[in-house]
């Protein structure tokens, strides 16, 4: 899976500016969570939708990053979680143990 790093707040502003034109999906991963780490391994069995641009923000390197989505999207931060984002703002959002592709791929119209 070709996951794209969420590494600065700036990516935030592309994501939305990208999202006018097709889903952006961030996914928030602790790499210090079991459930964190079955989530992205249930995502990753896949090949990814290639009408979605996926992104991943690992939660302990960046988790002022997280803070920031929180803010920018009005979605209380959950680990794991992910934010499907249209027209700049969030459509979809899921956590823990309740995220699966399907789902996303439902909320996303595809």
């Amino acid at each position: 899976m070709n996951w794209i790093p969420l590494e600065n707040e700036a990516q935030l502003e592309a994501i939305d500016q990208a999202s006018e034109s097709r889903p952006q999906l961030i996914f928030k991963h602790s790499t210090r969570c079991s459930i964190s780490s079955v989530i992205k391994s249930r995502l990753n069995k896949g090949s990814l939708p290639e009408t979605v641009d996926f992104y991943y923000l690992d939660l302990i390197a960046y988790r002022p990053i997280s803070n920031a989505i929180a803010e920018r999207y009005g979605i209380r931060h959950e680990s794991p979680q992910v934010l499907l984002i249209k027209n700049g703002k969030c459509v979809y959002d899921e956590s823990h143990s309740a995220v699966y592709m399907e789902d996303i791929m439902d909320a996303a119209g595809s």
